[in-house]
């Protein structure tokens, strides 16, 4: 089976991270796989036996994702979009797949609207048209108003078989943050969570009894880098190291050693990172999806930092509910001060430990198991 991943991740590195565990897993089946990546790269994201292909690189300004930049962070021309098209669709009909899957599109991405649809009209129109699939999170960001929800509707009625949400839908059905009406709810395939495998333990791992500061592989989290050295200032006992990422993450790690307390570790995030939390005192990150997961495989301690900028709710949302669990305690952004930072690790580090969780984080092989069984009944593939 031949599979053709397309995915644009405009802020964080998250839903690029998410799709490569995916491809991975199809990878493990035997199918071939191909990438199709429209954000940034990201050097860190290891791609090993994936046919990855990058379009003209694209980033939101900030958390405005209907301004897009270019590598250099001039606004994104007419040019550059018309060459992404181009890209995309003549990988398409060279790759020729027997299953197409969009991350978040057409849930979100509106502003690559024209690259999708030009997709999805190609893959519809081919004499031996590909199934097609929507690939999304536990949570997504509400619509702001009926008609985008009704535009949803109409697209995923015209061209997708399938809408395969990585979650379970006792935990968090899509419902919580999307209306799902019958048409959808139709199509719907519930995967269960998409993780990594389980970091092996690495004995001269770094990072033992540390604070393990991290904010993604994208070019946020600077309010909470400052409230974790501010933090560490107040308390030479822990050590805390910073991980920052970004595409100019050695710039800003020069930028933040500059009067740092001797107790901290500032550098680039490092691909070890899920290994150096099973070894971390505690973690104190944001709560994107997969950085979640991780936490919740290690059962390490952890403080949540939720993005909530541009009045973003889904890492509140995911935040508040894995709260309930022991060891996890939420530190919203309106309250992110190195005092409070500091006596919320403090707290967390004295609740009773939780044991890493090892079930229903299968959703990268069950998605493979999906496509495969969708894909058998068109008798697609050969």
């Amino acid at each position: 089976m031949k599979v053709f991943f397309v995915v644009t991740h405009l802020l964080g590195s998250g839903h690029l991270s998410r799709t490569l565990v995916l491809a991975r897993a199809h990878l493990k089946a035997g199918h071939e796989v191909t990438l199709i990546s429209g954000g940034m790269p990201v050097p860190h994201l290891s791609h090993d036996g994936i046919t990855l292909v990058q379009l003209p690189a694209l980033r939101s300004d900030g958390v405005n994702f209907t301004r897009l930049l270019d590598d250099k962070g001039d606004v994104a021309s007419e040019t550059l979009m018309r060459d992404r098209r181009e890209k995309l669709l003549s990988t398409f009909e060279e790759a020729a797949p027997d299953v197409l899957v969009t991350e978040l599109f057409p849930f979100g991405r509106r502003s690559l609207s024209d690259e999708f649809l030009a997709l999805l009209n190609m893959a519809k129109a081919r004499k031996n048209p590909p199934r097609i699939c929507c690939s999304i999170r536990d949570i997504l960001a509400p619509p702001s108003k009926p008609s985008k929800a009704a535009r949803v509707r109409d697209i995923i009625t015209e061209f997708y078989d399938a809408i395969i949400v990585h979650s379970d839908p006792d935990v968090t059905p899509l419902a919580a943050s999307w209306p799902v009406t019958e048409d959808i709810a139709e199509k719907l395939r519930y995967s269960g969570f998409v993780a990594n495998p389980p970091a092996p333990m690495h004995p001269d791992a770094p990072g033992q009894g540390e604070v393990l500061v991290s904010a993604g592989g994208g070019a946020v989290g600077d309010a909470l880098y400052a409230a974790a050295l501010g933090a560490a200032k107040l308390n030479g006992d822990l050590h805390w190291r910073v991980l920052v990422g970004g595409a100019d993450a050695p710039a800003k790690c020069a930028a933040l050693k500059e009067g740092c307390p001797a107790n901290t570790t500032i550098e680039p995030a490092r691909p070890d990172f899920r290994q150096m939390l099973h070894r971390a005192k505690a973690s104190v990150s944001m709560c994107g999806y997969n950085t979640a997961l991780d936490i919740l495989q290690s059962g390490t301690p952890a403080v949540f930092v939720p993005f909530d900028a541009g009045g973003e709710v889904e890492q509140s949302l995911r935040a508040s509910a894995l709260a309930k669990m022991a060891g996890i305690r939420v530190v919203n952004s309106v309250d992110l001060q190195p005092e409070a930072l500091l006596n919320t690790v403090h707290s967390v580090v004295q609740d009773p430990r939780r044991g890493p969780q090892t079930r229903g984080l299968d959703g990268a092989s069950r998605t493979a198991e999906l496509l495969e069984t969708l894909v058998e009944a068109s008798g697609h593939a050969g």
